[in-house]
C-alpha cells in the first residue's frame, strides 16, 4: 500500500471539489491510481485524454506507484 499526495488541475479539481488530497492506495501504477480516483469522485475524463506528473515531473500511466509520491492529473487545457 502506498500513501501519495493527489493534486488536481483545471476542469478535474471542480469535478473533485479540492485542489489535492493524501490517499492510501493499493493500486500497482499510475493507471490503478487513476481508476480508484476516477470512481471515488466521479471523474469523467478518460486516461488517454489526461498528463500524468510525480514529484514534478511527466510520467507514464504505467509507471509504478511509489509511496510518499505527489501525483498531479493533469487535463488538456486550453488558452488564448
Amino acid at each position: 500500500m502506498a500513501r501519495v499526495r493527489l493534486l488536481y488541475f483545471a476542469s478535474l479539481r471542480e469535478a473533485a471539489g479540492r485542489e489535492g488530497e493524501e490517499v492510501e492506495s493499493t493500486a500497482a501504477d499510475l493507471a490503478g491510481l487513476y481508476a480508484e480516483t476516477a470512481a471515488r469522485h466521479g471523474l469523467q475524463w478518460p486516461r488517454e485524454r489526461l498528463r500524468v506528473a510525480v514529484d514534478g515531473a511527466f510520467a507514464r500511466w504505467d509507471d509504478a506507484l511509489r509511496d510518499g509520491s505527489e501525483v498531479a492529473f493533469i487535463p488538456p487545457v486550453s488558452g488564448g
